[in-house]
């Protein structure tokens, strides 16, 4: 302690000051840093937004509440990033053996602009002497207790998601903020809830992000978990800090209602997230369409085989008649050979008028083998391939997807399958600068975003590879039949 530029009644002031503002961040925030330093800086002290979440969390911990939960949606350039440092502070400094874990929706905003911003406030704090930080963490210069007083800087990653699974410090405070909320993916959401299950300790959870996605985690924030929730929603009109001159010029540029204005201004979420092909407002009307078996008949049936090409993705077939789904299946790690037995059986059970499968890579196999047991309806489709609308299109896979959208909005009716409808609203589109085909998100960049690959919907996609003639249906019935008679005794 001596090592400290304190002297003991210094020290000891000090010391009783952050004892008292355990339970309250703002009187923290107030009386922590040097704000007459700031120079030129917007701050001259919290801004009323700032002031109103801070009194937020005094008044939580106040009322003994264990688990504090607050998600703040917002437009651009409000001082979140600043809120974000001083909680961190706040955090680590008024509580013995803190632990917490900060994320971003990239390591790039992490690095450069969460942590950046801390280490500002950080040289500015009169606790920096007690503190000590690093290049992706911030801990008590204690040496002997640096490992369980801490709060690390830490990448999100789906393969690093054990970071959060272990966020547990029973009986103590735990401290778990996410910056840019609405781009982590679901999978870091639910992992990190396993923090919420220590009894008795001090949990505080609290994300922001520009309300970027009209799905998520982020925007369940302000739906369907909004009672677990204290919601903020934030307008740059109204901070005190914000260029109204810019936000002037977007408004008359871009229109007041527009998804832009909504996301980057006003900190509402977008009516459809950008460059998102299928919402999930769209996905509930969808589900809600009252469609029997009944209403379907005589309607063109179809199966789409989906063929997975890495370890972790999934073979899944997919049923469809007309206007209705019948069935989903998957399946995980199984061979070639074995796919083609099943999706044989599969034709004996339905009867489809067409089978549409995936061909690329692997799928070229269980195209060649259910040709081989002279199922000739059976038509490969290579996603990579010329679309048949080449002006509108891209490849064959975004004209699949275009058209299994005009379907879901239309006239379809989609299944309650969590997998499914999280594999449709995941992809995003764009178009090619110098033709404007419609171009969709490659799986690969897909994953890297940390959202896995879409084989359900791939799997629906397919059963709109080509437009179905009906009369097919009747034609190929007794041929097939035939041919299923012939295999009854070979080990498909």
């Amino acid at each position: 302690m001596n090592k400290l530029n304190y002297n003991d009644k210094d020290l000891n002031i000090l010391m009783d000051f952050l004892a008292e503002t355990s339970n309250d961040p703002l009187k923290f925030v107030e009386n922590l840093f040097r704000w007459d330093q700031l120079g030129a800086s917007k701050f001259k002290s919290p801004l009323k937004w700032q002031r109103k979440i801070l009194e937020d969390i005094k008044t939580a911990l106040d009322s003994n509440e264990k688990i504090i939960r607050i998600a703040t949606a917002s437009g651009h350039g409000i001082g979140k990033s600043a809120l974000v440092a001083w909680l961190i502070l706040w955090g680590i400094s008024t509580k013995p053996y803190t632990k917490g874990v900060i994320t971003a929706n990239t390591e790039t905003q992490l690095k450069t602009k969460t942590w950046a911003e801390l280490s500002k406030w950080y040289r500015l704090s009169i606790v920096a002497p007690l503190l000590k930080l690093t290049a992706d963490s911030v801990h008590t210069i204690d040496q002997a207790c640096e490992k369980s007083w801490r709060i690390d800087m830490v990448p999100w990653s789906k393969h690093n998601s054990e970071a959060f699974a272990g966020l547990h410090n029973q009986g103590g405070r735990v401290l778990l903020i996410f910056d840019e909320a609405s781009s982590i993916p679901d999978t870091i959401w639910e992992v990190a809830e396993g923090a919420m299950t220590d009894d008795e300790t001090e949990i505080i959870w609290i994300v922001f992000g520009n309300p970027t996605r009209s799905s998520g985690r982020f925007k369940e924030c302000f739906g369907r978990f909004r009672h677990r929730w204290k919601t903020y929603q934030i307008s740059s009109k109204d901070v005190e800090i914000t260029n109204k001159k810019q936000i002037n010029r977007w408004i008359e540029d871009y229109g007041v209602d527009s998804d832009f204005v909504r996301i980057r201004v006003l900190g509402e979420f977008p009516l459809l997230s950008q460059n998102q092909l299928i919402g999930y407002d769209t996905i509930n009307i969808s589900r809600n369409r009252n469609i029997s078996l009944d209403d379907v008949e005589g309607e063109p049936k179809v199966i789409g085989v989906d063929v997975a090409r890495f370890g972790n993705d999934l073979s899944v077939i997919v049923l469809r008649q007309g206007r209705l789904i019948i069935d989903i299946e998957r399946y995980y790690k199984i061979d070639t050979m074995k796919l083609s037995g099943i999706i044989a059986e599969k034709i004996a059970q339905f009867s489809p008028d067409i089978i549409f499968i995936d061909q690329t890579g692997v799928g070229g196999g269980v195209v060649d083998r259910l040709h081989q047991l002279g199922f000739k309806d059976v038509v490969g489709i290579d996603f990579g391939s010329s679309a048949t609308n080449k002006k509108m299109y891209l490849n064959k896979r975004v004209e699949m997807w275009h058209k299994m959208s005009k379907w879901i909005k239309d006239k379809g009716k989609l299944i309650d399958d969590k997998d499914l409808i999280n594999d449709l609203i995941s992809p995003t589109y764009s178009y090619s600068g110098d033709s404007s085909q419609m171009i969709l998100e490659k799986k690969d960049s897909m994953k890297k975003r940390g959202l896995a690959s879409p084989d359900s919907a791939d799997a629906l996609a397919l059963t709109f590879a080509h437009d179905i003639n009906i009369d097919l249906h009747s034609k190929n019935i007794e041929k097939r039949n035939n041919i299923l008679n012939d295999l009854t005794d070979i080990n498909l």
